[in-house]
């Protein structure tokens, strides 16, 4: 009993010396434990905050398009595209695409490539591929068209299916 009332003293004198000897430190790495939590917490706030106003931005710019003011649409969706959110900026230009908003082949294919770059999804990035290539094969330049729809086929894609179909046509 009385040796482990010795252990106990000595443990708490132990843990009294490692205190007194790390005091800088312990409030340093507490400091610097506070600050980068709330840094996340900001970053996470803010991140989240740049999400609902692109979401907004989107509802925004397909009001404007059933409202047939059709330059202030596609002005948003270029902005969202430029965002490089993954989700929204898809189907930004999806919409640009089926609604033939901008007639300019060069600037959709330069979208095309931002949204390649930015898109780290395997999946969501084989998709942007193949209707890269239902464009340019809509617009008369099948040879590359083609040639990315091989690349899918190649690469074994959860879209190789439909490539081969579009290939065999």
């Amino acid at each position: 009993m009385e040796q482990n009332l010795e252990t106990k003293l000595e443990f708490k004198q132990k843990l009294l010396n490692f205190y007194n000897n790390n005091k800088i430190k312990i409030y340093f790495f507490l400091a610097m434990l506070v600050v980068g939590s709330l840094l996340a917490i900001y970053l996470i706030h803010d991140n989240e905050k740049k999400k609902n106003l692109i979401a907004e931005k989107y509802v925004q710019a397909g009001l404007y398009l059933t409202s047939n003011k059709e330059d202030k649409a596609t002005q948003i969706y270029e902005e969202i595209i430029q965002s490089k959110n993954q989700f929204y900026s898809v189907l930004a230009l999806n919409t640009i695409l089926e609604n033939n908003l901008i007639k300019n082949k060069n600037q959709i294919l330069n979208y095309f490539n931002i949204l390649e770059k930015n898109i780290s999804d395997k999946e969501l990035n084989d998709l942007i591929t193949l209707k890269k290539a239902l464009y340019l094969i809509k617009n008369s330049n099948n040879q590359e068209g083609l040639m990315l729809l091989k690349n899918l086929i190649k690469k074994n894609s959860n879209l190789k299916f439909i490539a081969q179909e579009i290939v065999k046509n």
